[in-house]
C-alpha cells in the first residue's frame, strides 16, 4: 500500500527510511543538465522487489517525494543539488540501517555534491571556441548506436564538455570520478544471459548482479521481477538437463535453462557473489578457499 507522511525537517527522513526501507537498494536517477534529480528505492518483498521513485522538485512552498513522502521545506531553502545530495545521502545510510546522526553522513553529502559538480556542463562559449581549434573524430569515443543517434558536432561538444570537467584534476582524482560515473550508470555491474524460465513459452533475459537476479523482458527490455540474494535459501544445478533451480524465502522458487552460455557460468556467478558477501572489510582476513570452491564448484 501507499502512505503519505508529512516531514517538517530533513533530520526525520533517515529514521523514517530506516523503518520502512532498511535493506533496500538506492539507485540515483540524475540528469544535471536537464535539472532532473530523482532517487529510486528498490524494496525487497516476498516475490521480488517493489520500486519507489523519489523526485526532488525545487518548488516554492513544498517539496514532494512521489509515492511515499511529502516534505515541508524550511524557510531557508537549499539549492536543488544540495537538497538532492542530502536526500540521497540519507537514503544510502537508511538502507544500511543508519541515521543522519552517523559520522559518515556529511562526507557522503560532500561526495555526492562533488560528483554533481563534475557532471555540470561548462558554458557553450568555451566549448564553441575550443571546438574550432580541435581536430576530433567523436565516433572513436562513443558506441556505434550513439554515433548514429547524434551529429558529430553534438558529440564533439559533449565530449569536450566532459573533458573540461576533469582536465584540471590530479590523475588519481580523475580516475576516482570516472569510477563514480561508471558506478552511477543504471545497469552498472549487471551481466546478461538469455534464458528460458520453467513453464514459460518464450525466452527472457536474466541479469545477474552482486546482490540480485533480474528477470527482463527480452522484447521490451523492461524488468519483470527481481530476486535478492539475501532472500535466497538455496540453489542447485541439474547437470543432466542443464537447469538452475533457486529457492527463496516465502516459498518462492524459480528454475531456468541458459541459452546463451553454459549454466555453470551462472552458477559460478551466483556462488562467487555470495562468497564475496561473506567477506569482511578486514584486509587481513584469511581467504576461505574451501568455501569458495564449495560455492562456485559443481559436479557435472
Amino acid at each position: 500500500c501507499t502512505s503519505d507522511i508529512c516531514l517538517r525537517d530533513l533530520s526525520e527522513l533517515s529514521s523514517v527510511l530506516a523503518f520502512y526501507h532498511s535493506g533496500c537498494e538506492v539507485v540515483p536517477d540524475v540528469n544535471v543538465a536537464g535539472r532532473k534529480f530523482g532517487i529510486k528505492l528498490l524494496i525487497p518483498v516476498a516475490d521480488g522487489m517493489n520500486e519507489v521513485y523519489l523526485r526532488c522538485d525545487h518548488v516554492s512552498k513544498t517539496t514532494k517525494m512521489v509515492s511515499h513522502f511529502t516534505f515541508i521545506k524550511p524557510q531557508d531553502k537549499p539549492s536543488q543539488e544540495s537538497q538532492y545530495a542530502q536526500w540521497m545521502a540519507a537514503c544510502i545510510l537508511a538502507s544500511k540501517g543508519k541515521t543522519m546522526a552517523d559520522s559518515s553522513y556529511q562526507p557522503e553529502v560532500l561526495n555526492i555534491l562533488s560528483f554533481l559538480r563534475m557532471k555540470n556542463r561548462n558554458s557553450a562559449s568555451q566549448v564553441a571556441s575550443s571546438l574550432e581549434n580541435m581536430d576530433m573524430n567523436p565516433e572513436c569515443f562513443v558506441s556505434p548506436r550513439c554515433a548514429k543517434k547524434h551529429k558529430s558536432k553534438q558529440l564533439a561538444a559533449r565530449i569536450l564538455e566532459a573533458h573540461q570537467n576533469v582536465a584540471q584534476m590530479p590523475l588519481v582524482e580523475a580516475k576516482l570520478r570516472f569510477i563514480q560515473a561508471w558506478q552511477s550508470l543504471p545497469e552498472f555491474g549487471l551481466t546478461y544471459y538469455l534464458v528460458r524460465f520453467k513453464g514459460s513459452k518464450k525466452d527472457d533475459i536474466l541479469g545477474v548482479s552482486y546482490n540480485r537476479l533480474i528477470r527482463i523482458d527480452a522484447t521490451t527490455g523492461i524488468p519483470i521481477t527481481t530476486w535478492r540474494f539475501t532472500n535466497m535459501k538455496q540453489w542447485n544445478v541439474n547437470w543432466e538437463i542443464r537447469q538452475v533451480a533457486i529457492e527463496f524465502d516465502q516459498n518462492v522458487s524459480i528454475a531456468f535453462t541458459c541459452l546463451s552460455a553454459d549454466c555453470k557460468v551462472v552458477h559460478e556467478y551466483i556462488g562467487g557473489y555470495i562468497f564475496l558477501s561473506t567477506r569482511s572489510k578486514d584486509q587481513n582476513e584469511t581467504l576461505d578457499e574451501d568455501l569458495f570452491h564449495k560455492l562456485t564448484g559443481g559436479q557435472e
